[in-house]
């Protein structure tokens, strides 16, 4: 499977240089993206799943940058001082460090706010009477 994106686009949406080990890191997180995203919408725009692996790749990388701990892709957090304490809510049901599409991928993929309904007796009734 080949990746939408490449370590040059992740780079360059990060604003800065991956090291090495990072960049080995991103190369086999691109493949990882790639069959996430086909799984989910095999049928999106190139420059969509391009953009969706880049911020999954960035997401599971972090930024490299000081956050202040806070956790990339964090929605809730709290931090106390001399009781050393900490906590996050990470959105979109991913976690830190995983490759997992948030609900603003889901959407860049033509995926976000579909509604439809399934009947498992549908298939029960014979076609003369539908």
């Amino acid at each position: 499977m080949a990746a939408y994106a490449t370590i040059e686009d992740v780079q360059a949406r990060m604003g800065r240089d991956l090291s090495q080990t990072e960049e080995q890191t991103c190369s086999v997180l691109l493949e990882d993206a790639a069959v996430l995203i086909d799984a989910a919408a095999l049928n999106a725009s190139d420059e969509a799943k391009k953009i969706v692996s880049c911020r999954m790749v960035i997401r599971a990388l972090g930024d490299g940058g000081d956050a202040g701990g806070v956790p990339m892709g964090a929605t809730q957090g709290s931090m106390s001082a001399l009781g050393y304490s900490q906590s996050w809510t990470i959105g979109s049901g991913g976690a830190t460090g995983e490759l997992y599409l948030g609900k603003t991928d889901r959407q860049i993929l033509g995926l976000g706010n579909q509604i439809g309904s399934y009947s498992p007796v549908q298939e029960l009734v014979p076609e003369a009477l539908t």
